[in-house]
């Protein structure tokens, strides 16, 4: 587990006016994913400190350009947020409403093992001992995938995804159909992405230019 993380690290950069930040009491998180919604679509972060009036993420790649941007957690509280000040690979956000800090960091440590799942869609090619077929992926998290096809699919079948950036150049990712309802199925990845892979894939599905300048 990383050590937490200095209150210090909420404070924005000497160039950025910060007061309202510096002046509420702090409280130092366990690190926790989460995710930054904004129009440019969705990000993972990692939560470190967080106050009444701000909080402070860890990023795995540049940040968007937007102002706002909505701070979702893994149970489903969603927090509007402005950001503050980036540095490296650490960015400090605002709260736009005053924030139950406690409530926050008690929906911390009641989910710490609830994943986060990012609505992505982008076309991917599945590929089973009968054939190749097209298929969408709905949503995506380090563990599997929601994907929509016209083929019918078994529980439990083995299946081959592959897309631009997907598992990299030369090799598919194989997944195993856990669920299906009409159109669409749940498939769980036989070797899951760690975070920061996670993350580096949202921004390159969405946003390629933010990996550019990589902040991790």
């Amino acid at each position: 587990m990383e050590p937490a993380t200095s209150p210090a690290s909420l404070e924005p950069s000497p160039d950025v006016g910060g007061s309202e930040l510096r002046a509420a009491p702090r409280f130092t998180l366990l690190i926790r994913a989460a995710k930054l919604v904004s129009a440019q679509g969705e990000f993972v972060c990692v939560i470190r400190d967080v106050s009444e009036t701000g909080v402070s993420v860890r990023l795995f790649h540049a940040l968007p350009v937007c102002q706002d941007f909505a701070l979702h957690m893994p149970a489903g509280a969603v927090y509007e947020i402005t950001r503050k000040w980036q540095r490296d690979n650490e960015a400090g956000f605002a709260f736009l409403e005053p924030v139950a800090v406690e409530q926050l960091v008690n929906e911390s440590s009641d989910y710490p093992k609830r994943g986060l799942r990012l609505g992505l869609c982008f076309p991917v090619v599945v590929t089973t001992l009968s054939g190749q077929f097209e298929a969408v992926v709905e949503n995506l998290s380090q563990q599997g995938a929601r994907l929509t096809c016209d083929r019918l699919l078994a529980i439990d079948q083995t299946v081959r995804i592959a897309a631009p950036g997907l598992a990299g150049e030369t090799r598919d990712v194989r997944a195993k159909v856990r669920w299906r309802r009409d159109r669409q199925y749940g498939v769980v990845f036989d070797d899951t992405f760690t975070l920061g892979e996670f993350a580096r894939l949202a921004a390159q599905l969405q946003a390629p230019a933010l990996l550019d300048d990589n902040a991790a």
